[in-house]
């Protein structure tokens, strides 16, 4: 069964007398274990999509299921009970809490999102600290590590919770060049081992020279998919 399936999605915002369609019917599927690009201008519905897609907004017309769950169906605590147990955010500021350690950081939503015992959470921290080449940095703060190290934290954070989907909204943003390339690859592994979805929304072309799938919106429609491979069989 297809991850996301959406059919005539529409998001309409209001303000006052205003309306502005931000998406105007959008139909797409996304398969379990892909690694999916959304590209387009500023202002083409790129990120309203990955906000539908992770439950952080409803659609205002159409359907959107994702995980087999209708999310126009869901109020808002559904919606956040939905979002801790599948899916995880990778955000181009980090957001990392600046209080916390690296460990603390990661370890955070298994405490506060899904109250998983404390002694369950160590070997699962530490198994994505290894994996994402951090295990050395653990006990450090954010701002003792650098902006590659950063988001690779991101990355262990978003996936400590066992998503099925990892939504990532321009994650290289404040990388460099060898350290987004770094991180992209990072992704693919995480990818598949844990067979965990990516979906992106980016300007940034590393990523869609390494994305499996890309689709295209412009003025809220999407004008364009293309397959390069991969398990891009959506």
């Amino acid at each position: 069964m297809s991850l996301v399936i959406a059919e005539q999605v529409r998001k309409i915002y209001r303000t006052g007398e205003t309306e502005v369609e931000a998406l105007k019917g959008i139909d797409c599927t996304i398969e379990p274990g892909s690694f999916v690009s959304f590209v387009g201008p500023s202002g083409s519905g790129k990120t309203t999509l990955l906000n539908l897609i992770g439950c952080l907004d409803k659609p205002s017309e159409g359907t959107l299921i994702v995980n087999g769950t209708d999310i126009a169906a869901l109020n808002r605590t559904e919606g956040a009970s939905f979002r801790g147990e599948h899916v995880g955010f990778i955000f181009q500021d980090f957001n990392l809490l600046p209080v916390l350690t690296v460990y603390e950081n990661i370890e955070y939503p298994l405490l506060m999102v899904q109250q998983i015992p404390a002694k369950d959470r160590p070997e699962r921290i530490l198994r994505l600290l290894k994996a994402v080449g951090m295990l050395e940095q653990k006990d450090k703060y954010p701002d003792q590590i650098s902006g590659g190290q950063k988001q690779r934290v991101s990355v262990a954070r978003a996936l400590v919770t066992n998503p099925k989907l990892v939504l990532a909204d321009e994650p290289t943003a404040n990388l460099d060049h060898n350290t987004a390339y770094q991180v992209i690859e990072l992704m693919k592994n995480m990818r598949d081992e844990f067979n965990t979805t990516f979906i992106f929304s980016t300007h940034d072309q590393k990523i869609v020279g390494e994305a499996e799938i890309i689709y295209t919106l412009e003025d809220g429609l999407l004008t364009d998919r293309q397959v390069k491979g991969g398990n891009g069989n959506g």
